[in-house]
């Protein structure tokens, strides 16, 4: 099992900041890669920002250049550094871990960490 924790989220203005955190523990060293995913009321979950073991990332277009997702492998920690917020950047956002297997994969998540960009 993979337990993942959130922190970091809050309300911030539009043109603003925010930082979040997670932190992994458990059985973390089968998990191949880590991301951050969020929903909005009334809509469904998505993918926001994925690193890899290896460094690798990709993101939502809707997010790139202004988010940034980074990893501390000593400390078994994710961040997303959000800039430039948006209204529409407003929703839950989920911590993700995977762990491949034979079959697929698993994901493991947090519970999450509300972000509000509103004036």
């Amino acid at each position: 099992q993979v337990q993942l924790v959130e922190s970091g989220g809050g309300l911030v203005q539009p043109g603003g900041s925010l930082r979040l955190s997670c932190a992994a523990s458990g059985s973390i060293s089968s998990i191949n890669a880590m991301g951050w995913h969020r929903q909005a009321p009334g809509k469904e979950r998505e993918l926001v920002a994925r690193i890899t073991s290896g460094g690798n990332t990709n993101y939502a277009d809707s997010v790139k250049g202004r988010f940034t997702i980074s990893k501390d492998n000593a400390k078994n920690m994710v961040f997303l550094q959000m800039n430039i917020l948006k209204p529409e950047d407003t929703g839950v956002y989920y911590c993700n871990a995977e762990r491949p297997h034979p079959f697929g994969r698993t994901n493991y998540w947090g519970q999450g960490t509300q972000v509000t960009v509103s004036s």
